[in-house]
């Protein structure tokens, strides 16, 4: 059965179009397809739809939940690589000493990965909250207020940790150090080379508490996915049959 890893989580929860079709049955159908014109009538009608909603994936989704259908199907793994990522890799240890530099703290990198019906993940750290470390390719990318460091995707992702570990907080921390000089080639140092810069204000950290209701949407969504995981790969065997 599909378990989704934490850090594709959001990739599933964006809000789709429409209703998945194959729910749309009986009663339901038509009050799916009458158009209300009243707000009162619209709203009351988004009401008894809201469970379809929740049941039905996006089209990002349903492509996501294919190319995993595609990976399992034919065994690989579709890695994906960047200079950014490999940063991400290389400085990892550096972003959590800055943490722990600005925080006072002496956080580790947590090494254990978990996994439920629903999930799969390792995060960064988990402490008495869950940490997510999120090292910034250069100061231009850099989000450099709580405001531009929100992201529905970190956000989906670390609900997914609270999960796992049962831990009632996280945090998404966005952390700017020095890229490694054979990543930067041409672009300006200026904006790589930061350790000059006040630790402080290369810190920049979103928190999040735990809410049963987005944890109920997320089993919803899942359970979605996994449903269609089994039909594209049903539709892959029986296309090369």
């Amino acid at each position: 059965m599909l378990k989704v890893r934490c850090s594709s989580l959001g990739l599933l929860m964006s809000e789709p179009k429409s209703i998945e079709p194959s729910l749309l049955i009986g009663d339901i159908a038509k009050l799916y397809r009458s158009r209300p014109t009243k707000d009162e009538d619209k709203t009351a009608k988004d009401i008894a739809m809201a469970p379809l909603w929740d049941r039905s994936l996006s089209a990002g989704a349903k492509s996501y939940v294919l190319n995993l259908a595609k990976q399992f199907v034919y065994e690989y793994k579709d890695r994906v690589s960047s200079k950014a990522m490999e940063k991400v890799i290389i400085v990892e240890p550096l972003s959590i000493e800055l943490y722990n530099t600005v925080n006072f703290t002496s956080r580790t990198k947590n090494t254990e990965r978990k996994e439920n019906a629903w999930l799969t993940g390792e995060c960064d750290i988990a402490a008495n909250k869950i940490i997510d470390i999120k090292s910034s390719w250069s100061l231009a990318t850099f989000p450099a207020t709580r405001a531009t460091a929100a992201d529905s995707l970190y956000e989906w992702q670390v609900r997914g940790y609270m999960m796992l570990w049962d831990l009632p907080n996280s945090e998404v921390a966005h952390c700017l150090v020095n890229t490694p000089e054979e990543l930067i080639g041409y672009e300006d140092e200026s904006v790589h080379i930061v350790s000059n810069i006040d630790p402080g204000l290369r810190v920049t950290s979103v928190n999040y508490q735990r809410c049963p209701i987005k944890e109920a949407l997320i089993k919803t969504k899942v359970e979605a996915a996994q449903s269609y995981f089994e039909i594209c790969i049903e539709q892959i065997n029986e296309d090369h049959s």
